[in-house]
């Protein structure tokens, strides 16, 4: 399953320019603070790293040592590298067993054989070209703006709880397939703009415009995830544990001082995660199926039409 390119396209089931003044797509309003803007480092390391393990995973999946004339693969002037027939994977990319042998996101590996670290290396890895281009240019675009803003340690910490939240989500309600990508973490992202923009509400010129535009992009987003293939549940994983670290860790003076309501909502937000991430948890890890629990969330996965069904 394919989680999408986060801001702009989804996780995938193997068998998504600063001005001067401010680093975000929005601006706060001129000498409203002094500003530092750090230079980004830590996002084009993370998009470094996600091409690397793509490639190595291109290497491991050596398509041409298991082909056979009615199976052939795509591009095979690459030789070791070269892809998957496009009836096993349409994204250009490696097999469903070698996503699965490097760390997809497998739900009885997870619980049965306590494999928990697949929370974490699933979100490096990537269904194919096609995936892997969504994403990086999705994380270029938001992660370099918030980079700047915030610097790298808060960045850094966004993206890997974010993309970790995603992967408990998915993990309570798809026991079926194999899922990667790093749209949990993009989308993750993308929540804290959200929340970075109503905490620190009163330093912004159009506002309502600015939220307006945020909601649209997030709805839209989020709107892909219904199609089938698609990971929305590592999408809405991520953007909530997104939303709720920023109201904890990109909340900024408001014209010379911290406001009463960005502690309290940083205080709830934070106990919010705790809590989540611990429930979440123990429900994974007890073997638990959130679908029991949440007869209609099926829905906000996949929703079947004329076009297209919704099963495994």
């Amino acid at each position: 399953m394919e989680r999408g390119g986060g801001p702009r396209s989804g996780k995938w089931r193997g068998g998504g320019a600063s001005g001067s003044t401010a680093a975000s797509p929005f601006y706060y309003e001129p000498n409203s603070r002094a500003e530092r803007k750090w230079k980004p480092w830590i996002v084009p390391v993370f998009v470094a790293a996600n091409v690397a393990l793509f490639v190595v995973a291109m290497y491991v999946n050596n398509c041409p040592a298991h082909s056979n004339p009615y199976q052939r693969c795509v591009a095979r002037f690459l030789h070791r590298f070269s892809f998957q027939p496009l009836h096993q994977n349409p994204l250009f990319g490696p097999s469903s067993s070698t996503l699965e042998k490097l760390g997809g996101l497998v739900w009885d590996k997870i619980v049965h054989q306590n494999q928990g670290w697949r929370l974490i290396t699933c979100i490096w890895l990537h269904a194919g070209v096609i995936h892997l281009l969504a994403n990086m240019l999705s994380l270029l675009f938001v992660g370099i703006c918030l980079e700047q803003q915030f610097g790298f340690v808060r960045i850094g910490i966004l993206y890997l709880l974010s993309g970790f939240g995603g992967s408990v989500l998915s993990s309570l309600f798809i026991r079926n397939g194999i899922s990667v990508g790093a749209s949990g973490a993009l989308f993750g992202l993308l929540g804290a703009m959200l929340s970075e923009l109503l905490t620190n509400w009163s330093i912004y010129t159009n506002k309502a415009a600015s939220l307006f535009t945020l909601l649209i992009i997030i709805a839209i987003n989020l709107a892909v995830g219904i199609l089938p293939h698609v990971d929305n549940f590592a999408h809405i994983g991520g953007f909530i544990t997104g939303f709720l670290l920023g109201f904890v860790m990109l909340f900024l003076p408001q014209f010379g001082k911290h406001k009463a309501y960005q502690y309290v909502l940083c205080v709830l937000a934070l106990l919010l995660l705790a809590s989540g991430f611990a429930v979440g948890l123990v429900m994974l890890f007890r073997g638990v199926n959130g679908s029991d629990h949440c007869k209609w969330c099926h829905y906000l996965n996949c929703v079947p039409t004329s076009r297209w069904s919704c099963g495994n």
